[in-house]
């Protein structure tokens, strides 16, 4: 299914033009993408979830059709922000509170969202979920081949090099989204099509890079607090994850 065929809806949040996609009727459930994400990474269970609940999925502030606010990362892009405009959303949508659905640079956003706003979140699924548990494993020798692009994208020629041109955003997303899938037929030219439109609006891949720049600028302060997350939380962890190794899930418990 192409992107047209959906239900695109625009809202405003403290200033930030928000894109996202509703479908269905029922309890909210919020699907909060990745990098390299944006709502269209849900539309095969889009159709799925709205059998039963209202899902909503937006595009967070720098990606895709939402706004990019040109401003440093450390002070436009970290998670305090992110939670931030996660809770006006669901005062926009008129709801006060919701499941939410996420994986990736999603999960440290709503891990943020679920220790500052725990009466807003009613329920939480996270997916491969990078959390305080993992500890220094994130760094060690072995595992930097796997998060180089994470240094890469604190460069400033970054967004230039990748946004040289399509070829070079279709390729550079495609590694990704290949490599990071455990289904290799899932990415097919039209889907990839999509995505590289998405990274191709003017300062998306600057806004999604700052994304990585203010997490080493703020070293993810808060997001990884201390107490446990007290909301009913179910964990789905891939077994072949480069990323985040299944055996990264030991510390789960403690948080």
């Amino acid at each position: 299914m192409t992107a047209e065929g959906w239900d695109h809806q625009y809202v405003e949040l403290a200033g930030v033009r928000y894109h996202y996609v509703r479908a269905g009727q029922g309890p909210l459930v919020l699907l909060v993408h990745g990098w390299p994400g944006f709502w269209y990474e849900w539309h095969r269970v889009i159709p799925a979830l709205a059998e039963r609940f209202t899902a909503v999925a937006p595009d967070m502030r720098g990606f895709a059709y939402s706004d990019k606010p040109d401003l440093p990362p450390e002070e436009g892009y970290t998670d305090v922000v992110m939670a931030g405009d996660l809770a006006a959303l669901l005062d926009a949508l008129g709801q006060t509170k919701a499941d939410v659905i996420t994986h990736d640079f999603g999960a440290v956003w709503v891990q943020r969202f679920a220790r500052s706003f725990p009466t807003r979140l009613r329920r939480l699924l996270l997916m491969d979920p990078p959390y305080p548990g993992i500890g220094r494993r994130w760094f060690a020798p072995a595992h930097l081949q796997e998060v180089w692009y994470q240094l890469f994208h604190q460069l400033p020629l970054a967004e230039e090099l990748v946004g040289s041109s399509p070829t070079a955003t279709a390729a550079y997303l495609r590694h990704f989204l290949s490599h990071w899938s455990g289904d290799a037929e899932w990415l097919t030219p039209q889907v990839l099509e999509e995505f590289v439109r998405a990274f191709s609006q003017p300062g998306a891949l600057r806004a999604g890079f700052n994304c990585y720049r203010a997490a080493f600028a703020t070293r993810g302060r808060g997001a990884f607090a201390a107490e446990p997350v007290q909301q009913p939380t179910l964990v789905l962890w891939g077994t072949q994850d480069p990323i985040l190794p299944y055996e990264w899930s030991d510390n789960l418990g403690q948080h």
